[in-house]
């Protein structure tokens, strides 16, 4: 199934890269708010039936929106060319149009990242809350995606992911 929340999401990671590398600053709850609209969509992608999980597509949606809009005002700044560009992408993307291939994900620990960002999956020996992890993310600006309770996807720039790992590593053995 190929939504379009889908493509949008992966069209705003890319958008969010290029703003950091252009010196736009992003608030750290912003790459937070990525995360789980990510994680909602997957969650709606295994039982697109469930009451529950259409609640909570319908929040991401909301999110997504959010965020689109904030992204697009700092990109604004950068003139009317390169605004109208990612407008134009989220347009066909809405239209059903794919411009990003989706990572396909048979296998838990798949490496794909969205364009511009690097992966790292860990996993974890006992399950974590995500309150404990998302300071570090918070401060490392990252993105992170909980695909269980022990297994966690982060998102970022390869040097912010790095980081974020060694502040990580002392919960791989708890």
């Amino acid at each position: 199934m190929n939504l379009p929340i889908e493509q949008t999401w992966l069209i705003l990671v890319d958008l969010l890269t290029v703003l950091k590398k252009k010196g736009v600053i992003i608030p750290p709850t912003l790459n937070r708010d990525l995360g789980l609209v990510k994680s909602s969509i997957s969650f709606y992608l295994k039982d697109p039936s469930h009451p529950d999980m259409i609640k909570e597509f319908d929040r991401a949606n909301i999110t997504i929106t959010e965020i689109q809009g904030n992204l697009l005002e700092w990109t604004s700044r950068f003139g009317d060319e390169f605004y109208n560009q990612w407008i134009e992408k989220l347009k066909r993307a809405n239209l059903g149009e794919k411009i990003y291939e989706k990572p396909d994900h048979t296998s838990k620990f798949q490496t794909n990242a969205p364009p511009g960002l690097s992966i790292a999956k860990i996993h974890l020996q006992n399950p974590i809350s995500e309150d404990r992890v998302q300071e570090i993310a918070e401060y490392e600006n990252l993105i992170l995606e909980f695909e269980d309770d022990s297994t966690i996807a982060i998102y970022g720039d390869e040097s912010n992911v790095k980081s974020g790992l060694k502040e990580l590593a002392s919960f791989f053995n708890e």
